[in-house]
């Protein structure tokens, strides 16, 4: 018994009393904690008003958090080693006491961290809670008391270890700093302490995680180009963002910026700097050029980096380099006192220096990763914004959708492997330096070995890359193929060619897949053979032993494999790295080719200052030609002297080269002799019309700034007032990609304000009125050509007539030359060409004038009219028009609904459904068990070859061999030959699963895409398709398969180093449990900030692809406006939004390996520490020794599983991004069995309307509102209405591309709803109003479905006025067009869509606006040619030209979706005020007045 003086003094009374305090303490925590979540559960009430504290507080409050998790870490650390200690030397009740004390404490100063975090992090608390400042003033004291009694015991009978005395300080400067900040920090008031994560270690964050994030996110840049040094070591930075991204779905605007150095409006300059510093300019562009250009602008990372793996691979091999010494250490060979600490200190820092620089050389590898393809995305959108016409015949937009979503990404991904080949050789190196040491002569033999395993590497390097090559190539194509058809869907509905046309990229893939399939066996291959490498390498090595009679003891066999395993992760990645390498070059040649292209030739124009010449454009003995190759030149002997505020009119027939003269002008036709000048700035109109997807505002100011004045005098010169009106959002409304969800008219119109709203020197028009109404176009001529533009130069091609006299000069084209020039009665009769065309515009005048015995003119009185009024008569009176408007604003009001919509993702945690389906696509998932057992069969032997190799050698040199050596060179090699074997089955059935469920999700995506309906195209840009088909289904065919079964064999190696582990010491599970517990809920923490910045991933990157698509098609419009700087800006800047989820998800996993890296280290620091502290003789050596060697792979392989997991996680989002498409809504079904219309239908062809009711998708108002009529059969009805009226849309529901809201159609008695959509569409033949041919040949444009034959075909090109002209080229039917039909004039490509129609004959013909894009000779010859063919057959004529109708038996006139007027073109005349008759008087004294003139 102690005395009372005596047992105060004693350590059993201090540590009681130390952790009866720390147990009260966690009562209460733990007490308060239960409280408040009874509380919240009542009230609801989880959060509390929290404010911005100042700069100081927030570091006392990191300070004070610090401390409390220093002191719980402190403390595990000490109970550990005490633990240990004492169970190697003998317990006593101080012992018991002291051990429950420092458990307490761990557990007592974690709850206070976990305290302070939800205090502060969640509740918002302002000031120090009264309990941590009670609790920190009694910690002081009985800090104080513990110090001075360890010390009186300490000097006085030496009973204490020195580490108790180093505890009792550090606890009483803790206690001194917590009352510190306690007790004297109070006087500051509210601003003490500052609200922030738990895990992050950066202060500039947001307090107001849920109602401020939207303004911080977008705005703020990253907190890694702030953070401090401790912060940037631990990825502490990231814990701002990762703590929103586990309370809530993480958006766009919660990324934050990215620092400057990473963002490409810095790395781009520095970049094209080194480019052109080393002459990589234009066609000098090579890949050696590209790759010294991208080293050059990222060598210091590139340095760094190779600094930090340097380190790590040093550092990986003191583990192997110390196995033996500590097998050594086991058997009880010990050279010096504590040399099992020193040991195991080793191995601890070691395994801190191979974490730490493992972490951030792959964090900085991703970082130049990210930069390296922003910059080849920046420089290949550079060159296509400047590509000359002839290089885009060489390389479609297709193809360079691929260069910017998969060769950039593939170059940008490389730097993952930037450092691997030098690193194999160091490997190398140091495995055979420590083989030496341990094993002598043998580890030549190792060499050798190792030499052989990698010869294989050639040939099945080549091969890879052969295919790679091949795959790319097809890839290109499908893409290419694909691109158009998704620009033309539209017309391939309408005709009923979608399945066609599906079929052409099916077989497309059938090519691609048959490269991919020889891809990944060949890949399979190459991992069997190195998979299989290392083993070999081992039996070589020991087999070298054997035969040089080299004693083969556990402890160097045990250091040999070691160091063999880690030589075998290395080995195993060479064939992912050499094809990287390969997939690499092939991906830089690529890039480099396409830089290497033409330019547009700056010297063919030569630019002039405003005011600086008198002429504003200046001609001279000028020659151009589209291909610079051809002796024929597209435009010849050109001479052209234009003076500032003239109007000149290009006029001449189809193919005649009007468009090319304007091409020429702006720069865009290469030049082959002579001189162009031009004086002062241009604004240009294309005839197909350009619109951005974007906001209608936004696509007329295109860069300037608004000026709200002059915006308004734009809109109702461009009569774009009522449209606005009725569009859902006005000038706000979101515009579909290419305008899709708007009418040619005011795709044209809005055109035409954006040239006006631009105020240039010269405006150049290329036949802006062809899609307009006669009304419109009237209009549009008097406000904008003679009211707006009357002091400007204007240039207007045109094919009417009537637009001529108002022109200074007059120029008529044939065949490339100006034939004609001057003013309009100058030219009238000086030549044939231009009285051909005349002659042709008054006979359609003269078939106006005959059907109302006298010119309506006479008799209509014509007032100044606004655009889009017109009298009320006919079908709906002036009281019923006016409620409909009123209607029609009230719903208008209501749906404020945009046809684009964001691009849905889904959120939260992938659904184990994407898993599922997935892994059963493939034969209903039956290969996956086959595939799980080799691979467990693989390790089981891999473990089982350890062993034996371990257990059948002798632990010393004096001990007996427990087996011969014969036999245990035998087992060992059967062993490694079965797990070869396991592997070649893992592999080829892997590559065989992969390859299938690449195909079938392949199938199904495009099936449902090309069934989709038209709406979906409307609402979808093709950028979001593109980037499924291209990026996603890479990701499929390529990454994803190897994921799964990376992931799962990870897991399967983890479980068995556990339980090798295990088998040491079940004890190790005492830490296992609560690390493996850790680890699963940090990756549950980070999972959901990781899984939405994947996504957000996808989601930004069609941005990207879908503005580089817009702009390679409206190229000539953007340099035209001079505005190619600003869209580079645009695309940097969608770059970086890219880059931005990117770069956050890679610091995001750095974070997580961080964290579990150090779990990992305290399982094996445990486990090292066990195997010291036992007595000798309690486990086998040669057993203690394999665990080691499988325990230092620990951290590896665990961060692999990570890795894979969330790497996994990240990229099946490519799965779920193309599922999502296999749900598309599809069209009604095709064919409909049981509904088949009979062979000869329509026979008739009566068609029959009854209360028709259409809209476009269910949030937007009605576009046609309750029609009723009837076409007779046989008979031509035409379709008049100004722009907008829905007279396409009327169209569109006749074909079903839009289902009826109400009511029906019938035709032949038929109702059309009733039958299948290909029994419909191929039973009608239509004219669209956007003639389209596609890539290929003539042949396969009349004819796609390969249904007729040459004599056919021939004979519909002569009826179309084509034949000549094909004639004419080398390979007749065969001869090649361009994509989109570019070498082709639009009125040919019009004459071609009549050239389908002649071919398809059938009974009820549309025609669309088919005549917009002709002159009037043209259009009277197809006129002609219908009557004359189409005599017998139902024809409807949507047109502009009221002479395209006017023959017509009936005309409709469509006004805001109703019917205003509907009777025969006479009887409508003989009603002077009726509409149609007002229509025809303004189109009359047009035309009249140009023919007076």
């Amino acid at each position: 018994m102690y005395s009372g003086t005596e047992f105060l003094l004693k350590p059993i009374f201090s540590r009681g009393v130390s952790a009866s305090l720390h147990l009260v303490l966690l009562l209460v925590l733990l007490f308060s904690w239960v409280w408040r979540k009874l509380r919240e559960s009542v009230s609801h009430k989880t959060e509390g008003s929290k404010e911005r504290f100042n700069r100081r507080g927030v570091l006392w409050y990191n300070k004070t958090l610090v401390g409390c998790l220093s002191l719980s870490v402190l403390n595990l650390v000490l109970c550990l080693l005490s633990y240990f200690y004492w169970h190697r030397n003998g317990w006593s009740d101080d012992k018991v006491v002291t051990l429950l004390d420092l458990v307490v404490k761990t557990l007592s100063w974690g709850a206070i961290c976990v305290y302070l975090h939800t205090q502060f992090f969640n509740l918002g608390e302002k000031k120090l809670p009264f309990l941590l400042r009670v609790w920190w003033g009694s910690y002081m004291l009985i800090s104080c008391y513990c110090l001075v009694t360890d010390t009186v015991l300490y000097r006085n009978y030496l009973l204490l270890s020195i580490q108790y005395l180093v505890s009792d300080v550090v606890s009483v400067i803790t206690g001194l700093f917590f009352c510190y900040v306690g007790f004297f920090k109070r006087s500051e008031g509210e601003n003490t302490l500052v609200q922030e994560p738990l895990l992050n270690g950066n202060s500039n964050v947001s307090d107001d995680v849920g109602s401020r994030i939207k303004s911080r996110g977008a705005d703020n840049v990253t907190h890694y180009s702030t953070a401090g040094l401790f912060s940037l070591f631990t990825f502490s930075w990231m814990g701002s963002l990762i703590a929103v991204g586990y309370k809530k779905t993480l958006d766009l605007e919660d990324v934050p910026q990215l620092d400057r150095h990473d963002s490409v409006v810095e790395a781009f300059p520095i970049f094209r700097s080194k480019l052109e510093a080393d002459g990589g300019v234009g066609s000098g562009v090579t890949t050696l050029k590209l790759v010294k250009a991208l080293i050059l602008s990222t060598w210091k990372e590139i340095l760094l980096t190779g600094f930090l793996i340097l380190l790590h691979t040093m550092a990986t091999y003191v583990g192997p380099y110390l196995i033996g010494t500590f097998v050594q250490y086991l058997t009880g060979r010990r050279e010096f006192k504590n040399e099992g600490y020193v040991l195991v200190s080793a191995f601890l820092v070691a395994k801190f220096v191979e974490n730490f620089s493992e972490i951030h050389y792959f964090f900085w590898l991703q970082q130049v990763g990210i930069r390296i393809r922003a910059v080849l995305v920046a420089m290949v959108y550079n060159k296509g914004l400047i590509l000359s016409c002839q290089a885009k015949q060489e390389c479609t937009s297709g193809e360079i959708i691929n260069f910017m979503t998969v060769d950039a990404e593939r170059v940008g991904d490389f730097s993952w492997s930037m450092h691997d080949p030098w690193i194999v050789l160091l490997q190398v190196f140091l495995t055979l330096f420590i083989l030496y040491r341990n094993l002598g002569l043998a580890s030549i033999a190792t060499f050798l070995a190792i030499i052989i395993a990698m010869v294989p590497n050639f040939p099945l390097g080549r091969l890879q890359n052969r295919f790679q090559v091949k795959l790319m190539e097809s890839k290109d194509t499908r893409m290419k193929a694909t691109s158009e058809i998704l620009r033309n869907m539209r017309i391939l509905k309408l005709q009923g060619w979608e399945m066609k046309f599906l079929s052409k990229i099916v077989e497309l893939r059938m090519g691609e897949a048959g490269w991919l399939k020889k891809y990944l066996y060949t890949s399979a291959m190459t991992s069997f053979v190195f998979w299989g490498a290392p083993t070999f390498v081992s039996v070589a090595t020991f087999g070298a032993c054997m035969l040089l009679g080299i004693p083969l003891e556990s402890s160097k066999i045990l250091s040999a494999l070691a160091t063999l395993r880690i030589l075998q992760q290395p080995i195993q990645n060479l064939p992912d790295t050499i094809s990287t390498i390969i997939q690499t070059k092939v991906s830089l040649d690529r890039i480099a080719s396409f830089l290497s292209l033409d330019d547009l030739k700056a010297d063919v124009m030569e630019k002039q200052p405003t005011g600086s010449s008198d002429k504003a454009i200046d001609i001279a003995d000028a020659n151009f030609s589209w291909d610079v190759s051809s002796p024929n030149q597209t435009l010849r002997d050109i001479n052209l002297k234009v003076f500032h505020g003239m109007r000149v009119a290009v006029c001449g027939t189809v193919g005649s080269g009007k468009s090319s003269l304007l091409s020429c002008i702006l720069g865009e036709v290469p030049k082959i002799s002579g001189n162009l000048k031009l004086c002062g700035t241009k604004a240009y109109v294309t005839k197909s019309q350009w619109i951005q997807s974007g906001k209608i505002e936004d696509n007329i100011l295109f860069g300037k700034e608004m000026d709200r004045e002059r915006y308004d005098r734009v809109l109702e010169a461009c009569c774009l007032e009522k449209d606005l009106k009725i569009l859902p959002s006005g000038d706000q409304t979101v515009i579909g990609e290419r305008g899709i969800n708007l009418s040619g008219g005011q795709k044209q119109r809005i055109q035409i304000a954006r040239a006006l709203y631009h105020d240039a020197d010269i405006y150049l028009f290329d036949d802006p009125f062809s899609a307009l109404d006669a009304h419109t176009g009237s209009h549009l001529f008097k406000e904008v050509l003679l009211g707006a533009l009357t002091s400007k130069t204007v240039i207007y091609v045109t094919h009417q007539v009537e637009f001529l006299p108002a022109a200074d000069l007059i120029l008529v084209m044939k065949d490339g030359k100006i034939i004609q020039s001057g003013k309009y009665s100058g030219i009238l009769n000086s030549g044939t060409d231009f009285m051909e065309l005349m002659g042709a515009h008054k006979q359609a005048l003269s078939a106006l004038e005959s059907i109302d015995g006298a010119p309506v003119s006479e008799n209509v009185n014509t007032s100044k009219e606004n655009c889009g009024t017109s009298s009320n008569g006919g079908v709906v009176n002036k009281e019923e028009h006016k409620d409909i408007q009123n209607d029609k604003a009230e719903e208008v009001a209501e749906a404020k609904g945009q046809l684009v919509q964001e691009e849905e993702r889904e959120k939260g945690r992938v659904g184990f459904w994407v898993y599922w389906k997935f892994i059963t696509t493939a034969y209903g998932g039956a290969l996956v068990p086959f595939i799980l057992l080799a691979q467990i069969l693989f390790q089981a032997l891999q473990i089982g070859s350890n062993y034996w190799m371990a257990l059948a050698t002798p632990v010393s040199e004096d001990a007996k061999q427990p087996v011969g050596g014969f036999t245990l060179i035998t087992v060992y090699v059967a062993l490694a030959i079965g797990s070869s074997f396991c592997i070649l089955c893992r592999a080829t059935l892997l590559a065989t699963a992969g390859y299938k469920t690449a195909s079938v999700l392949f199938n199904k995506m495009h099936l449902c895409i090309f069934r989709a309906p038209m709406a979906f195209f409307e609402a979808t840009p093709s950028g979001r398709i593109l980037n499924r088909a291209s990026t996603d289904q890479s990701a499929v065919d390529l990454n994803i398969p190897s994921r799964v079964g990376s992931l799962a064999f990870s897991i399967i190696q983890l479980l068995g180093i556990i339980i090798v582990m295990s088998q040491v010491a079940r004890q190790v599970f005492l830490v296992f449990i609560p690390v493996i517990v850790s680890s699963i809920w940090y990756q549950q923490y980070y999972l959901p900030s990781a899984r939405e910045l994947s996504r957000l991933v996808g989601v930004c990157k069609a941005p990207v692809i879908q503005h580089f698509a817009e702009t390679i098609s409206g190229s000539t419009t953007i340099r035209s406006f001079d505005q190619e700087s600003r869209f580079r800006d645009t695309n940097m800047k969608l770059m970086d939004g890219y880059s931005r989820p990117n770069f956050q998800s890679a610091a995001a996993m750095q974070w997580l390996c961080f964290r579990l890296n150090m779990l990992s280290s305290i399982t094996f620091a445990f486990s090292l520490i066990f195997l010291i502290s036992i007595p000798k003789g309690v486990i086998d050596p040669a057993i203690a020794g394999v665990a080691v060697t499988y325990g230092l792979s620990l951290n590896t392989l665990q961060i692999y599983f990570i890795y894979n997991l969330c790497n996994l996680e990240n990229k099946i989002i490519s799965v779920e991004r193309i599922l999502q498409y296999t749900c598309t809504p599809s069209e009604p079904p095709l064919v409909i069995e049981e509904s088949r219309p009979y062979r000869c239908w329509p026979s008739y062809g009566e068609v029959y309307i009854r209360d028709l009711q259409v809209r476009y998708a269910s949030h937007l108002p009605l576009v046609l509102r309750g029609l009723t009529c009837s076409f007779p059969g046989g008979m031509k009805t035409g379709i008049v209405g100004r722009t907008g009226s829905g007279k396409s849309t009327l169209i569109q529901t006749l074909f079903r591309i839009v289902e009826p809201a109400a009511g029906q159609i019938m035709i032949d008695g038929i109702n059309i709803s009733s039958i299948g959509l290909h029994d419909l569409r191929s039973r009608l033949s239509i004219i669209p109003q956007d003639p389209t041919m596609f890539e290929g040949t003539v042949r396969s444009n009349l004819d796609p479905l390969e249904e007729y034959t040459d004599e056919q075909i021939w004979e519909a090109l002569d009826k179309c006025q084509l034949g000549d002209e094909v004639r004419k080229k080398e390979e007749k039917l065969d001869s090649k067009v361009t994509e989109n039909g570019e070498n082709w004039s639009m009125g040919q490509r019009q004459l071609v869509c009549l050239g389908r129609v002649l071919l398809k004959k059938s009974k009820v013909l549309v025609l669309d606006e088919a005549t917009a894009s002709v002159d009037t000779a043209t259009d009277n010859l197809i006129q002609q040619t219908l009557r004359l063919h189409f005599s017998d057959c139902t024809v409807i004529t949507v047109a502009h030209r009221i002479t395209s109708v006017i023959d017509s038996n009936m005309v409709l006139l469509l006004n805001h979706g109703l019917i205003e007027e509907y009777d025969s073109p006479s009887k409508l005349l003989g009603n002077k005020s009726s509409s149609f008759a007002q229509l025809v008087a303004e189109y009359t004294v047009r035309s009249n007045s140009s023919l007076e003139n």
